[in-house]
């Protein structure tokens, strides 16, 4: 069994008690979404507030609200938010993102950056534990569903940034289209040097960009070690290379 919690260089995650843990995922869309300085974050799906205390620690006035359906992890989130550095500045709600877009506060707010480390799966091979299935799996928040209620919750310049299976890219970018969404930058990751494809990121705005920027990812390198990009990426947040 692993451990009950995640040491980075600034804060620490527990996720003893959330059905997904911190992993290379999450890290991954921590350090790579959002370029400018956005004023307001949402993070869909939050979990343990990985993701939400990354961009905390790399926008220092950043507002971030994290929201999860899932009221354990919420419970840890919130947790974890108050042992950071930065809990002034993060909340964590235990809503469904369809709930939210309802609710009395999604009337007035938007967002600068909107994050999602969402659902992979469709629900043709679901897992017997229920939470982590509505963790892994898409039947609570289809994909068509969180792009459409994403983009109604941007600002005019704000971008909407996801991590999803590479098997999913082409959906991904044909629902963001419906949602009247653009694509602003799509990086493909690679696990190994001459590996397939194991993960895109991707963000959307509500504006066209002259040229989507697109590039790549190498995780590893023929060693097995951290790629000297990948250990860049994430310097300031992991205590140890590996």
């Amino acid at each position: 069994m692993g451990a009950p919690f995640f040491k980075f260089r600034q804060f620490t995650v527990w996720h003893d008690r959330c059905a997904m843990k911190v992993g290379t995922d999450g890290v991954l869309l921590g350090v790579w979404a959002g370029q400018d300085r956005p004023g307001e974050i949402l993070d869909i799906g939050t979990g343990s507030g990985l993701i939400a205390l990354m961009l905390a620690q790399r926008f220092p006035q950043a507002r971030i609200t994290g929201i999860d359906s899932d009221r354990d992890a919420v419970m840890q989130a919130r947790e974890n938010f108050a042992g950071s550095p930065w809990s002034g500045r993060l909340r964590a709600i235990h809503t469904s993102l369809q709930n939210y877009c309802h609710g009395p506060e999604a009337a007035s707010e938007r967002f600068g950056l909107i994050v999602s480390n969402p659902p992979f799966y469709d629900n043709t091979l679901t897992n017997p534990d229920s939470r982590r299935c509505t963790a892994r799996h898409t039947g609570g928040l289809p994909h068509d569903e969180l792009l459409l209620l994403s983009a109604g919750l941007l600002t005019d310049s704000g971008v909407f940034s996801l991590i999803v299976p590479s098997e999913s890219e082409r959906s991904i970018l044909r629902l963001a289209d419906r949602s009247r969404l653009h694509l602003h930058r799509l990086t493909r990751v690679y696990s190994r040097p001459g590996s397939g494809v194991r993960r895109i990121l991707a963000s959307f705005g509500k504006s066209p960009v002259p040229a989507p920027i697109e590039d790549s990812l190498v995780l590893t390198d023929a060693d097995g070690h951290r790629s000297a990009e990948h250990a860049a990426l994430t310097k300031e947040f992991y205590l140890y290379e590996q």
